[in-house]
């Protein structure tokens, strides 16, 4: 029988490096980005690393700049909600414990659902946006809703999508959030969360 080559094995050897390499390479990459080097939108919501850059679109939605954020809420033709999450309080504290949450200041006029920008919602929290998006657009999945939180941050991303998917048509989605509207001049006013009794699921 004919021994292999010495050039012929390391022509193989070549081969399975490469191959090794290039599987590591695809293993490292950092995630597909759209053109503007923002990244491409994921297949379902984003279950991490919330604040990070968002992709520059949303399909199904309506994108607003902050020029158009503020003519919407001028003109009030939608529905600004606010989806910054905020952690519930503590069950279990001793009396005479004094809880206070984290202050949120935003857009004047916002209804701030907390919490609902997770990419995986329990069942009370999903029943509690459900309700409350139900609630305020009476029953009109019609009604323009405006979602936000801040600057590069998945949370407005996610709620906007799982309104779509439910079946509001005309979703607006503001990415810079309160961040760009302090920067383009706008104000802010104190604000409180709509109440719920679902607890803010763990951050993944």
């Amino acid at each position: 029988m004919e021994r292999a080559r010495p050039e012929r094995g390391n022509r193989r050897l070549g081969v399975r490096v490469s191959l090794a390499l290039g599987l590591a390479l695809s293993l490292t990459a950092p995630p597909a980005t759209a053109g503007d080097g923002r990244p491409a939108e994921p297949a379902g919501y984003r279950t991490h690393d919330y604040r990070s850059p968002v992709p520059a679109t949303l399909r199904g939605a309506t994108v607003v700049s902050d020029r158009e954020a503020m003519r919407l809420w001028t003109s009030r033709r939608a529905l600004f909600i606010d989806v910054m999450p905020r952690p519930p309080k503590p069950a279990g504290l001793p009396a005479g414990t004094l809880w206070r949450p984290q202050a949120r200041r935003n857009i004047p006029g916002s209804v701030w659902l907390a919490n609902v920008g997770f990419g995986v919602l329990s069942p009370e929290l999903e029943a509690y946006f459900r309700s409350n998006l139900a609630r305020l657009t009476g029953g009109d999945r019609a009604k323009p809703l405006l979602f936000y939180c801040l600057a590069d941050c998945w949370m407005s991303w996610n709620a906007a999508r799982r309104a779509l998917a439910w079946g509001y048509r005309r979703v607006f989605w503001y990415p810079a959030g309160t961040d760009g509207w302090v920067a383009a001049g706008g104000g802010l006013g104190e604000s409180e969360p709509v109440p719920s009794r679902a607890e803010a699921p763990a951050a993944r």
